[in-house]
């Protein structure tokens, strides 16, 4: 017989004795366990029992993440470095002019075409162009001095030059400036490399006076000295004179001969279309425009066969690390059959089971996820550098070489965790 208490405790008769021992009096709400029913985890318990079989077993685990790690070392080794060297190779191709384009009169026309004076601002106009600049034959003679023939110019051309025609044409200086806004009015020169070594002027000093020559019976004064133009070499034989400049005092009338262009190498053939109607839209038909440099196709052609070779390593590369994470944790069941037929037998479930091992599967492909990408790209920045190539790391070898990893981690751990979970404890406990 029972009696309720003030203390929470009720009262029961010793059968042995006849004395009443006080026993603790239930709650309410508080209902008895029942025994067929298991206990349900919580997501972060499920994450504490996956990661407690890395942290029980250190060394296991780490040998476990190396070798995933391995395979996605492999994985940004095989698309990074291709990568770097694709960019060298399209920055040496690009220095071949792929992006380059150049608009000029039809030769030969009586009378001859004129662009006019605007050409290269109308140009920089339409959208995918980036640059424009232009130059213009003033038809004038040049010499060292006032005392060598006037009807020999040693086979050089006098242009008037825009102030941004370096940019629009690869140009460097080797010694010296190059014009400016101002220099443009002033009657100054900037020589060609070739046209530097037929006038005897090699380089220009500074603190020294300096060299001079003569255009059409003017001095002008020597300011710079271009290296080798590979994208137009007849700069090379070329004076350059100030844009103003050459029209004060050469009687330049100002319209190009030639404008450079520079535009976006997707749109290449569309602009070099619709160039001739904007730079001339009077005589469109009588506009020269150079066509695509074949380098440009040989930089597409090289794109896109690099494309198919890092779309195939990095499949291979995934195959080969979620092979190495399937391995890992099948092995891995086989020998925690002991951890999981006492686990069984505890009472655990085979959803609990499961859980645990993809757990413990996807923490440490993610772990050896992190750490190949990591070394990876380290290597593959060594490399390069000791190449002397651009490092690229593309960004799909990240996301692939972490996120990958994990989803890989996940999908190549499903059936070590079916099978663990399928094992019954006496099984488990009778083949440990």
């Amino acid at each position: 017989m029972t009696h309720g208490s003030n203390h929470g405790h009720a009262e029961q008769n010793d059968t042995g004795s006849g004395r009443r021992r006080r026993v603790p009096k239930r709650s309410a709400g508080f209902r008895r366990s029942d025994p067929a029913r298991p206990v349900r985890l919580a997501p972060s318990d499920v994450l504490r029992l996956g990661l407690l079989g890395i942290r029980v077993r250190r060394t296991r685990a780490a040998l476990s993440a190396l070798g995933i790690s391995i395979g996605i070392l492999t994985l940004v080794l095989v698309t990074g470095i291709p990568a770097s060297s694709g960019s060298a190779l399209d920055q040496k191709l690009a220095a071949l002019g792929t992006n380059l384009l150049r608009v000029q009169p039809q030769p030969n026309q009586k009378p001859p075409v004129l662009l006019p004076e605007e050409a290269a601002r109308m140009a920089a106009r339409i959208g995918p162009v980036s640059r424009t600049s232009a130059v213009a034959n003033t038809h004038t003679i040049v010499r060292r001095s006032d005392r060598t023939d006037p009807n020999d110019g040693l086979g050089l051309t006098v242009l008037a030059g825009q102030d941004d025609l370096l940019p629009a044409v690869n140009g460097r200086v080797a010694s010296g400036r190059f014009l400016d806004p101002s220099t443009d009015r002033l009657p100054t020169v900037v020589l060609g490399h070739q046209a530097a070594a037929r006038l005897g002027i090699p380089r220009i000093v500074p603190d020294q006076e300096a060299p001079q020559v003569v255009i059409e019976q003017r001095w002008f004064t020597v300011i710079g000295i271009l290296d080798p133009i590979p994208l137009a070499e007849d700069l090379d034989r070329s004076v350059l004179v100030g844009w103003q400049a050459a029209k004060q005092e050469l009687a330049f009338d100002g319209h190009p001969t030639v404008v450079y262009v520079r535009a976006d190498e997707d749109a290449m053939e569309a602009v070099a279309d619709v160039l001739p109607a904007t730079v001339h839209p009077e005589l469109p038909g009588l506009v020269q425009v150079s066509r695509p440099s074949d380098a440009l196709a040989a930089k597409r052609a090289a794109n896109s066969t690099f494309s198919a070779l890092f779309l195939g390593l990095s499949g291979v590369a995934l195959l080969v690390g979620g092979i190495g994470v399937a391995n890992t944790m099948y092995i891995s069941v086989l020998e925690r059959r002991s951890e999981i037929g006492l686990r069984r037998a505890l009472g655990a479930n085979r959803r609990q089971i499961r859980g645990q091992f993809m757990t413990e599967s996807v923490v440490l492909s993610f772990l050896g996820g992190v750490a190949g990408t990591a070394i990876g790209a380290l290597a593959t920045v060594a490399y390069t550098s000791y190449q002397g190539w651009p490092p690229v790391i593309p960004l799909s070898a990240v996301v692939m070489g972490t996120g990958g990893a994990t989803a890989i981690g996940a999908l190549a751990g499903v059936y070590p965790c079916v099978r663990a979970a399928r094992l019954s404890p006496t099984e488990a406990l009778s083949s440990a």
